[in-house]
């Protein structure tokens, strides 16, 4: 089995087109089922956010699973493949690592250093955990890359320097609006961006801030975490009248504030919309009506927010955060190797164990004169001969198997032994005799 990442960001595609395959609920459910059915696939979790479509998957054939996974993408998003293929990434084992440490770590957003992607990475793996695609592989690879995220937060200046798209856009908004403190706010919508948004808001000193939510309880928590006022979805239209400045981002898949809506709740002073959703909460055309200035994510991308140095991202912080993306991967790749081989050495004992009982029995049935004390010293020194001769053999191949292309050794000793590691019973005799061979094997040391 190998890792396989195929995706699509605002690298590689346009907005428009990441907009049109973003899935989220229902249908980002039904993907990841959908992947999983694949007979090439063991494992699935995907991460789609406002700036990445992205499909992580164990699979056992590379061509086949590429294919079947950009079928699906195809089929679920209504985009045609020749149009999709072009905009398509594929990493395969080692770069898929690489990828997701590095994306984890913001180093791959639209704002480089956000740190909403830490949520969202792990988002997506709880519901591929609570969805039953995800297994032991990608459980590690994910919620090591987690950890590899955390620590370039923490160890290097990328979390206070690096903006969010909240913050790149307010900052937008100022330039139109003048100081926000003192204006009127209004958030749509209640999840994860939401709640930055609220917060980012309160922490510039807004603090007219209204929350509207389909879910009106959620609203209310919000609004209160930021002394604000909730109001329910369908209020929005009243709400723009007031409003200076309105952020958006419901996930909701279709057009939340239309043109028309703003249109009727126009006054003399500017409005400044900041859409955050993918697909878009509001409609473009607003950006025709006579002191209406909207600010979403395409536009973001078309002014070249994003590259190095944007955002507030000094190139050194960036080299510092890439420093121990190289060295966590590294350290990943070398552990996973290593284990490997773990099974293979596991058998190879299990079978040594197995050929000593064997000749010990025969040893008793050729000569029963024996008396139980000579017995066990026999006993005690052919299991220890047995241990030093595997001792170096299964230490070696464990390190060896931890370089690049370690895997053949591992496939030597298994040809040469006979060995088969996927026997349970050999896997829980060895476990026993491991331990053993730890303990023997150093006493046998000392009295050396």
């Amino acid at each position: 089995m190998s890792l396989l990442a195929v995706g699509l960001s605002h690298r590689t595609a346009p907005v428009a087109l990441l907009e049109r395959v973003s899935v989220t609920g229902d249908a980002l459910v039904k993907l990841l089922h959908d992947v999983r059915a694949d007979a090439h696939v063991s494992e699935v979790m995907i991460v789609s956010t406002c700036n990445r479509v992205e499909v992580y998957a164990e699979v056992d054939r590379f061509h086949a699973a590429v294919t079947a996974i950009t079928d699906l993408l195809s089929d679920h998003s209504g985009v045609p493949q020749e149009q999709l293929t072009r905009h398509l990434y594929v990493h395969y084992e080692d770069r898929v690592v690489e990828h997701l440490f590095t994306g984890v770590c913001g180093l791959d957003s639209m704002v480089p250093g956000e740190g909403q992607i830490l949520g969202q990475v792990r988002q997506s793996l709880r519901l591929a955990q609570e969805q039953g695609t995800a297994g032991t592989t990608l459980n590690e690879l994910a919620q090591q890359a987690l950890r590899v995220g955390k620590r370039a937060h923490t160890e290097t200046g990328i979390d206070r320097a690096g903006a969010s798209l909240v913050s790149v856009g307010l900052t937008l908004a100022e330039r139109v609006l003048g100081p926000i403190a003192d204006k009127r706010a209004l958030v749509v919508g209640a999840g994860s961006m939401s709640a930055l948004s609220a917060a980012t808001l309160s922490r510039a000193g807004v603090t007219d801030i209204v929350v509207a939510n389909r879910t009106f309880d959620r609203a209310v928590r919000l609004a209160q975490s930021v002394g604000g006022r909730a109001v329910e979805l369908a209020d929005v239209e009243s709400e723009l009248a007031a409003a200076d400045l309105v952020i958006s981002c419901t996930g909701a898949g279709n057009v939340v504030i239309g043109t028309e809506m703003v249109a009727r709740t126009l006054r003399d002073k500017p409005l400044f919309l900041l859409d955050l959703a993918l697909p878009h909460d509001v409609d473009p055309g607003v950006r025709t009506l006579p002191g209406v200035t909207l600010v979403d994510l395409e536009s973001m991308q078309e002014a070249g927010i994003g590259g190095e140095g944007q955002g507030g991202v000094a190139s050194d912080e960036i080299a510092a955060v890439r420093a121990i993306v190289a060295a966590e991967v590294c350290e990943y790749l070398r552990a996973e190797r290593a284990a490997k081989v773990t099974p293979t050495v596991v058998a190879l004992r299990a079978k040594a164990a197995d050929v000593v009982e064997s000749e010990l029995g025969r040893l008793v049935t050729r000569v029963p004169e024996i008396d139980a004390r000579v017995r066990g010293e026999i006993a005690q020194t052919v299991r220890r001969v047995v241990d030093k001769l595997l001792h170096e053999p299964t230490v070696r191949v464990k390190r060896l198997a931890a370089s690049p292309a370690g895997d053949h050794y591992a496939e030597a000793l298994r040809e040469l032994f006979d060995l088969n590691p996927k026997v349970p019973e050999a896997v829980t005799r060895a476990d026993v005799a491991e331990v053993e061979t730890d303990s023997t094997g150093r006493a046998g040391e000392e009295e050396a």
